[in-house]
């Protein structure tokens, strides 16, 4: 059969502390020094079991103990460690002097493990999702047909570009008729002057 707890014996106390019981502990501890916690009850008289005293002494009597708020450093901190070390509180308590791992395991519970897991989970999608799926879905092809469409055609005179719309606008149209005889005028003009036979007229 295993060993009996500390706990179980018959007249150990339970409950909360009273200071009474504080400053005994206290007392003791700072005249023989932690450690050797089975002894603890018998050489002060303290009807609370060893387990008892050394979790009084290291969650609350300690020096140095820091109370209140975490930090978001040390928020960042427990995630970071309890993703390596998993629930082994003491030792990511080591990390963190001032914070006792009965505080660092509540605050866990009660705050950081929901934060942890909605951080996991925004990881996850992320990583998850397909680079080359376009943020915008693709026009509707009959749309896309039935909208006005223009190509590109070679340099104008200009040096601009022309669509074919523009070039069979009716304005483009008698611009270029007006353009072409303009330039049939000059050159018979210029083979007249030159002597040369041009459609049977010198």
């Amino acid at each position: 059969m295993g060993r009996s707890l500390c706990c179980e014996k018959v007249g150990i106390k339970k409950g909360p502390w009273t200071p009474e019981e504080d400053i005994i502990l206290v007392s003791y501890i700072q005249k023989h020094g932690p450690g050797n916690w089975r002894s603890v009850p018998t050489n002060t008289g303290l009807m609370r079991c060893s387990k008892s005293c050394r979790l009084r002494w290291t969650n609350y009597l300690r020096p140095g103990i820091k109370r209140g708020n975490f930090t978001p450093r040390e928020e960042g901190l427990i995630i970071h460690l309890q993703s390596m070390l998993g629930n082994k509180w003491a030792a990511i308590a080591s990390y963190l002097p001032q914070r006792t791992d009965n505080d660092i395991k509540n605050y866990w519970n009660t705050r950081l493990k929901k934060k942890a897991n909605l951080s996991s989970s925004a990881h996850a999608s992320i990583e998850g999702a397909n680079p080359f799926v376009p943020l915008k879905e693709p026009r509707n092809t009959a749309t896309a047909l039935q909208e006005p469409t223009s190509t590109t055609v070679p340099l104008c005179d200009d040096g601009k570009q022309s669509s074919e719309t523009e070039r069979h606008h009716p304005f483009t149209v008698l611009e270029n008729w007006l353009l072409d005889e303009a330039v049939e005028q000059v050159d018979i003009a210029g083979g007249l002057s030159t002597g040369l036979c041009v459609d049977g007229v010198y």
